[in-house]
């Protein structure tokens, strides 16, 4: 039986892999023009000067902080969408369920980088629109892949735009008036496309 050994992360590896975190959380919370590389880098530990050795520029630093926090929302969507069918809701009902929760009115710094960048994502530079619009592509094809049996597959697009709109709006009223609209949205999400359930 042969082991493989995992290499241990460098240390250069360890403090690009918390300045990509931090810069995750931030641009959710702050979008990608309110987060500065110093802030970045205190909030990381690390100084200023330092940047450079880890980024060619803060663009690049914000594409990859885009792609983690689309990694970190996907893979939270999908372990918390397995608990809901595992206690027999729809694949469906659990990704409508699972996006559109409420704790995602506070949590923004937790939440889907597509719905908190959406409205500066068509500013971005030429290699973080590219990489905006693979992220996009990829919630479509989770909401795609959730529909039900018979469901036509363009309804994707509608599905995952309808998502990120109300949780949009739902954080802009913020309070119980956002808790209305995820609520009505969820609703008429899974009245339309999945009605065996509601």
């Amino acid at each position: 039986m042969m082991l493989i050994m995992q290499s241990k992360p460098t240390r250069k590896q360890v403090s690009h892999d918390r300045i990509v975190d931090v810069a995750s959380r931030a641009i959710r919370r702050a979008g990608a023009n309110g987060v500065g590389v110093a802030d970045i880098m205190k909030e990381a530990g690390l100084t200023h000067g330092g940047f450079y050795a880890h980024f060619e520029s803060r663009n690049a630093l914000v594409s990859e902080a885009m792609r983690h926090a689309w990694q970190d929302t996907s893979q939270a969507l999908t372990n918390a969408m397995a608990r809901r069918v595992a206690a027999g809701e729809s694949r469906f009902a659990a990704l409508v369920n699972c996006y559109l929760h409420d704790s995602h009115l506070e949590k923004v710094e937790q939440g889907c980088v597509i719905a908190a960048l959406s409205s500066e994502m068509t500013r971005l530079d030429e290699a973080a629109r590219g990489d905006a619009k693979r992220l996009v592509a990829q919630l479509i094809a989770l909401a795609r892949s959730c529909l039900p049996p018979g469901c036509d597959p363009a309804n994707g697009a509608i599905v995952a735009s309808t998502m990120t709109g109300a949780l949009q709006l739902a954080r802009t009223l913020g309070g119980k008036q956002g808790r209305e609209l995820l609520a009505l949205a969820r609703k008429q999400l899974i009245n339309q496309f999945d009605p065996v359930l509601s």
